[in-house]
């Protein structure tokens, strides 16, 4: 969906430094702006977190212009708030766009229920950990172009707005506890179904479905099986057929990279790197 939040900054002074919308509709942007003057109201929710500088960013209160701005500073506005900023030096940030749907379904999916309404709080210049560690963490720590990592993408979301709803809403539920991790045969299914697609761009609806699972569910069943969140144990995968791979063949790195699901050979030896410690042609001798 066109999000009014993201193509109303296109009109402005905004310049995108990258973007990417999940499978299941939420979308990632990331920003550079400066001496620019904007006013935001959408049909949607947008979180923002300042990932440099932003100390000189003014927002429009009844009380005047105030600031508050600077890294992991962030702000939840919600669908239908209207914000006005007034921005007087160059500052980067990230933001998450997602709707009312998005977070019902997240809620019937982790409550089994649905609230009877679901209204956000309005933060301006907040802080906190949880909020920073994600986005720092997760979606800052991968490049959004490349499918292999759609999958941390996608969780690191999914647990965004989960935090969201339990600490900026009236959804006040408390967490299910897990009580166990997958059936046996549930977990062969999925791990099969991974091996047999590790050259595909695997999202957690899929892997929720091989198990017969909500996302949410699934994920936490998962982590209680095998010790690892779903998007670490593919990438895991994927550097073991990597590896397997450049040591036992003489393919090209490319053709390496695409059976391991990244689209670009640099990403691949990047990332082959940071867990080896050396790049695969280096393997190769």
């Amino acid at each position: 969906m066109p999000y009014q939040a993201f193509n109303n900054l296109r009109q402005h002074r905004a310049r995108l430094q990258d973007s990417v919308q999940l499978g299941s509709g939420i979308q990632l942007a990331a920003w550079r702006n400066d001496f620019d003057c904007v006013t935001q109201r959408s049909n949607h929710h947008t979180l923002s977190l300042y990932t440099e500088a932003g100390f000189d960013t003014w927002h429009k209160t009844t009380a005047g212009w105030q600031n508050g701005g600077g890294p992991d500073r962030f702000c939840l506005m919600p669908e239908s708030s209207e914000t006005t900023w007034d921005i007087r030096s160059e500052f980067s940030f990230v933001h998450l766009y997602f709707t009312d749907e998005h977070l019902r379904q997240l809620a019937e999916q982790i409550w089994d229920k649905s609230p009877a309404s679901i209204a956000l709080d309005e933060k301006i210049f907040s802080e906190d950990v949880r909020i920073t560690q994600l986005y720092r963490h997760f979606l800052l720590g991968s490049s959004w172009q490349q499918y292999a990592n759609h999958l941390t993408l996608s969780s690191a979301s999914t647990l965004l707005m989960t935090h969201i709803l339990q600490h900026y809403s009236e959804v006040l539920w408390k967490l299910p506890a897990v009580r166990g991790g997958l059936a046996p045969v549930a977990l062969r299914n999925v791990m099969a179904f991974i091996e047999e697609h590790l050259a595909s761009p695997l999202t957690l609806a899929e892997l929720a479905l091989q198990a017969g699972l909500s996302e949410f569910h699934f994920a936490r069943m998962f982590k209680q099986s095998t010790k690892l969140a779903p998007h670490q144990y593919v990438m895991q995968r994927r550097m073991a057929k990597a590896e397997q791979m450049v040591r036992q063949g003489s393919q090209p790195l490319t053709e390496i990279a695409l059976a391991c699901g990244f689209s670009s050979s640099s990403h691949f030896s990047n990332r082959f790197k940071s867990v080896y410690g050396i790049m695969p042609s280096a393997l190769r001798g």
